[in-house]
């Protein structure tokens, strides 16, 4: 599609950034509501969220940079675009590192839960990597996927090429499809400048797809956990575990990701267009077992003492808790007095 949504002069809205921003903006509201339910204070939520936001996009841009540094310091790249994140590229895992010590700062600084507050905001994963991958389609080259003979393949259209009429025109612009730059014929894998044969638009595993159904999928999957009464972490681990494994079968599998050993088990314009061993991957395998384990470790910690409906707010102290120090405050003979 196309990247920019809107262009004043020199600043550019980017449908990249808008989707994440409001992915992450509902999920804030998610995690107020359930802080409230779980005796937490929202207001220190509000407070280090201003951190966790700036901790999060310079942790999911780093990581991003580290395992894909050939884009940047290889052949026709330019190490100065590694700041410019508003152009895409982001590392989810390197988000959700950043966001985790930003957190873990703050909670140790005021003496706070960190697992709690990380439980509450685990839906945000979910609804950010649902934005992003949206965004990723509008950009054209972003988290894209490997050639493929599989009937699902997508061919981009030619840059230009009508789509939704009038109101495709008003809500995408008039250059329409010019991101994508194609792929190599010779193999996905393939960059550009080093193609022999032929650059095409597709067929593609049109991974960014996958990527909506991940985040729909985790996102389920935080909000069940909300509903369970387990230790603090249950959430948040719940979360890394489901992301990561499903990111490893649904997406990597399929994605234009240059590989650490070179393992593609059928790739090009006549095969299934399947590869094995990224760089993500093979971080999942460390990610996926450290959530199972400090899931397991979660099995013998009790849940936390349920919280009084209406107790939440500031220091987790609410209406009940008040009105309980108010009674007991009284003398044994108005206690006895009390309504019906």
């Amino acid at each position: 599609m196309d990247p920019i949504l809107i262009q004043l002069g020199p600043l550019a809205i980017r449908w990249y950034g808008l989707l994440i921003a409001l992915g992450v903006l509902v999920g804030s509201g998610l995690a107020l509501r359930h802080a409230e339910r779980r005796g937490l204070d929202p207001e220190k939520l509000l407070d280090m969220a201003v951190w966790l936001v700036i901790a999060g996009i310079v942790g999911a841009r780093l990581v991003y940079v580290l395992t894909s540094p050939s884009a940047f310091f290889g052949p026709g790249g330019s190490p100065i675009d590694a700041i410019k994140v508003w152009e895409g590229g982001i590392s989810i895992h390197g988000g959700i590192l950043g966001i985790v010590l930003a957190t873990w700062w703050y909670c140790r600084a005021h003496k706070l839960d960190m697992w709690a507050y990380l439980d509450v905001m685990a839906p945000i994963a979910g609804l950010g990597i649902i934005g992003g991958r949206i965004g990723n389609f509008m950009n054209g080259t972003d988290t894209g996927g490997r050639l493929t003979s599989w009937p699902i393949g997508f061919t981009w259209p030619e840059p230009g090429t009508e789509t939704l009429g009038a109101f495709g025109r008003l809500v995408f612009g008039r250059d329409l499809w010019s991101a994508f730059p194609g792929v190599c014929s010779d193999g996905s894998y393939i960059p550009l400048w080093q193609c022999t044969g032929e650059i095409v638009r597709g067929p593609v595993h049109l991974t960014q797809v996958s990527g909506v159904v991940i985040g729909v999928i985790v996102l389920l999957v935080t909000l069940w956990a909300l509903r369970q009464r387990r230790a603090s972490g249950f959430v948040f681990w719940q979360m890394v575990l489901w992301y990561s494994v499903l990111r490893s079968v649904l997406e990597e599998t399929f994605r234009d990701n240059p590989l650490t050993l070179n393992v593609v088990l059928a790739d090009g314009l006549d095969k299934a267009g399947i590869g094995l061993f990224t760089m993500t991957q093979l971080a999942s395998v460390v990610i996926i077992a450290a959530a199972a384990y400090m899931l397991l470790r979660l099995r013998a910690t009790p849940p936390p003492a349920p919280v009084a409906r209406g107790a939440a707010g500031p220091g987790g102290k609410g209406a009940a808790a008040k009105a309980s120090a108010q009674t007991a405050s009284k003398p044994a003979g108005e206690r006895k007095g009390g309504g019906r």
